[in-house]
């Protein structure tokens, strides 16, 4: 063999440090709503609701519950799915905090026993998992972290105007987690490549007007509507599908995959339309794109980590597997990830309406 030979070979590339998924927990709140049981007042019909939106099934926390309180459950799931309570930060996606100010991440921390560590909320709001996965993998491949729990979870039903059809029949609540550990790119379970992005000018396209700096919780021009979520909803629809898509294949092409590569896409569970939409757009066979929406609604941040626990669950997600993540939420912001699926069990406390299927 010639040195000319040597040179012009294509060596492979070498394991770098990452995030390696070790644990993954979900929770789900005791309320079950069927499409049935909504607010009389929406005007609507469950066939209604199913041709638009997929959904005939959601779950809803109970008055006094609060997000910390589902994120505390899925963060204590996903630690005994990793068979390790020890970590060295604490991460909570959420749009619902328990409190403008403070941030709930520590509360959590404090009430799994892991008081003193670093914990700090993400704000992307249903991009926040996948947000919440790169500053993940960020402090491990930084080394400032060796362990770190990514808690994902939202209590929507609080922000939702219960008679209003755009939002009350779309949104349920729920938490999902994940264990994260330094590994390395060549493991299963390994994060692989990211795609972020976001776009201000379309920041009234979805959204709470009140209660933040810009508009106080009380005031002369503040009203009872616009403490819940007003939404465009035919304006997002494109919105999602386009971010989601090109978001994808970004990552696919950071990690080197093809399309054809993906054994499974998870993607942020909005609506059916937007799901088979983008399973569409990047030319995937439908079988290879999980909806879970029919039977737990839009859980906003925590509908991703719910997902991919109830895929694995059902063994539509198996070890080894090459996963694509992908999710769009107000900001607008957006997001995807790779990742080859680890041999991990999740705990759950998924009822009848999850298990079986």
């Amino acid at each position: 063999m010639t040195a000319d030979h040597v040179s012009s070979r294509k060596s492979e590339p070498k394991p770098t440090r990452t995030a390696v998924i070790d644990g993954i927990g979900a929770w789900l709140p005791d309320l079950s709503v069927f499409n049935a049981d909504l607010d009389p007042a929406l005007n609507t019909s469950d066939e209604w609701i199913r041709s638009r939106t997929g959904i005939a099934h959601r779950y809803q926390v109970s008055r006094g519950t609060a997000t910390s309180d589902l994120a505390v459950e899925a963060g204590r799931y996903a630690l005994r799915s990793a068979n390790e309570p020890r970590v060295d930060a604490v991460l909570l996606a959420t749009t619902t905090p328990d409190h403008s100010c403070p941030a709930t991440a520590p509360t959590v921390a404090s009430r799994l026993g892991l008081n003193g560590l670093p914990a700090f909320d993400v704000a992307a709001v249903c991009s926040g998992f996948i947000y919440g996965l790169a500053n993940a993998t960020g402090l491990i491949a930084a080394g400032l972290a060796e362990r770190v729990l990514l808690i994902a979870a939202d209590t929507f039903s609080t922000i939702v105007d219960p008679t209003d059809r755009s939002t009350a029949v779309i949104f349920g609540d729920g938490a999902g987690a994940v264990v994260l550990r330094a590994g390395h790119t060549d493991e299963p379970g390994a994060l692989l490549g990211f795609d972020l992005g976001s776009d201000g000018d379309n920041v009234r396209l979805v959204g709470v007007a009140a209660g933040g700096s810009r508009q106080r919780s009380t005031g002369p021009s503040t009203q009872q509507k616009d403490h819940y979520l007003a939404m465009e909803g035919r304006k997002l629809y494109r919105h999602a599908i386009d971010r989601m898509s090109a978001s994808c294949a970004k990552a696919l092409q950071t990690t080197g995959w093809a399309v054809s590569d993906v054994d499974l896409l998870v993607p942020h569970q909005a609506n059916a339309l937007i799901i088979s939409g983008v399973v569409k757009a990047l030319g995937l066979p439908a079988e290879r794109g999980f909806s879970n929406i029919e039977h737990v609604g839009n859980t906003a941040v925590a509908s991703v980590p719910i997902a991919l626990a109830h895929a694995a669950r059902m063994g539509v997600l198996k070890a080894g597997n090459r996963v694509l993540i992908s999710a769009f939420g107000a900001g607008l912001s957006w997001g995807a990830a790779t990742l080859t699926w680890p041999d991990v069990t999740p705990h759950h406390n998924f009822g009848p309406q999850l298990i079986g299927r």
